[in-house]
């Protein structure tokens, strides 16, 4: 395709990708999607009759989160993306930006970006078997790492969604319970052990009536698109706390999400067959056609006033359990999704060392410190420590990315 807005090598946001996200220039906040280094606006698109037939109300797009357009469900949502990647493909259409009333683009530099979408509900999976084995190898037994249920079902829990954060925003240490000694009582006070956990999540169109399940075979049509996901992790108030009803203060304290949500039609062309899976689902989870996605993965650690260092390279195509699989078994019992929902992959590891998605897997419980680009180590993240996570496929010269999400640890307050 061509298109009208120059795009440097190797940049995310092609015209093949055109994600959602919502930013501010000096005042309101809009809905936006961008090209690669302007962001564009969508209400002054609308202004110039881009979505005539598609969006009945242009101030849609004037709204603070992405849900109102969200809501209209897949069929507008992919009309508006395609409205927009047929605009910026026809060069005569440079004229109508220029001498447009409205400013239609700025520089990603010039503007701020903002949380995509008003998070309802939140649920983080656990859905990676390099993961999920590595961990019940350190803290179990290593001939049954997995739990019983683990190839029977796409374990989750709810999570926060108060404290889910936009990229850039800083993070305290967190406090709490921990247990250091056996033979001794708890203590309160800063996790010492901060740990990230590389996830990517999906976001949900609005869904069935309350007792009704959605089948993998219609997932698809309830997604809406990804974002990189950092699901901070205090493990030492993990370790205390979880048994038996799992995780609570060591995770609801923070998770940062990327600011552009990728919709699932940006990333079709880069699905690919999953790991096989053995035993058989049960039948409800049984799927067809290829459902995981190749999305190269990368973390990166930056001590401050040094030079980052690159700690980890994965993929989301490891992933066990797959998206439609995993909402399928949300849904199954009849509970509800509703538009703007956040669901978590769960920390994704690959087979080797350095895919590992947490620095608990990947210092093996801190006995493998890794080295920095400044000299010192890191055996989990450190005060002052900015982690980044950066997201994206490439398939015959095509790329599609989500750009990255980071943010800064600060002192316990």
């Amino acid at each position: 395709m061509n298109c009208i807005i120059p795009v440097a090598e190797n940049n995310d946001f092609t015209i093949y990708n055109i994600p959602f996200g919502i930013y501010s220039h000096q005042s309101e906040r809009r809905m936006a999607t961008r090209i690669g280094d302007k962001v564009i606006d969508l209400f002054a698109l609308a202004e110039l009759g881009v979505f005539n037939g598609v969006i009945s109300n242009n101030n849609i797009f004037k709204s603070d989160f992405l849900n109102p357009l969200i809501e209209l469900g897949k069929p507008t949502t992919k009309k508006v993306r395609e409205k927009i990647q047929h605009f910026f493909s026809d060069e005569s259409n440079q004229e109508k930006i220029n001498a447009s009333a409205q400013k239609i683009t700025y520089p990603i530099e010039e503007v701020t970006l903002h949380l995509p979408v008003k998070v309802g509900d939140y649920t983080d999976f656990y859905s990676s078997i390099e993961h999920a084995t590595n961990v019940g190898t350190m803290f179990r037994d290593p001939n049954n790492a997995l739990l019983p249920n683990w190839k029977h079902l796409p374990v989750g829990y709810h999570g926060r969604a108060s404290s889910i954060i936009i990229s850039g925003t800083p993070i305290h240490r967190p406090k709490g319970q921990t247990k250091p000694n056996a033979d001794e009582p708890p203590v309160f006070g800063p996790c010492k052990l901060l740990d990230f956990e590389l996830e990517m999540a999906f976001i949900t169109f609005n869904g069935k009536p309350l007792g009704q399940p959605i089948t993998t075979q219609e997932a698809d049509e309830y997604i809406f698109g990804m974002v990189v996901f950092n699901d901070w992790s205090a493990r030492d108030i993990q370790t205390w706390e979880y048994v038996p009803l799992g995780p609570f203060l060591s995770k609801n304290f923070a998770s940062s999400v990327s600011p552009w949500v990728v919709t699932t039609e940006a990333l079709e062309p880069f699905r690919v067959e999953g790991p096989e899976q053995n035993p058989t689902p049960l039948p409800y989870l049984q799927y067809s056609g290829k459902k995981n996605i190749d999305i190269q993965l990368e973390v990166f650690i930056q001590p401050e006033n040094a030079k980052p260092t690159r700690v980890s390279v994965s993929n989301y195509k490891y992933m066990y359990w797959n998206m439609n699989q995993q909402l399928a078994h949300h849904t199954i019992n009849g509970c509800n999704i509703n538009t703007g929902d956040m669901m978590a992959s769960g920390t994704i590891s690959g087979p080797s060392p350095n895919s590992y998605g947490s620095m608990l897997e990947l210092t093996w419980r801190g006995t493998k410190p890794i080295k920095m680009e400044d000299g010192s180590e890191r055996k989990f993240i450190n005060d002052f420590d900015t982690v980044s996570m950066k997201a994206y496929c490439i398939k015959d010269s095509i790329r599609v990315g989500f750009g990255e999400v980071y943010s800064k640890v600060l002192p316990a307050l």
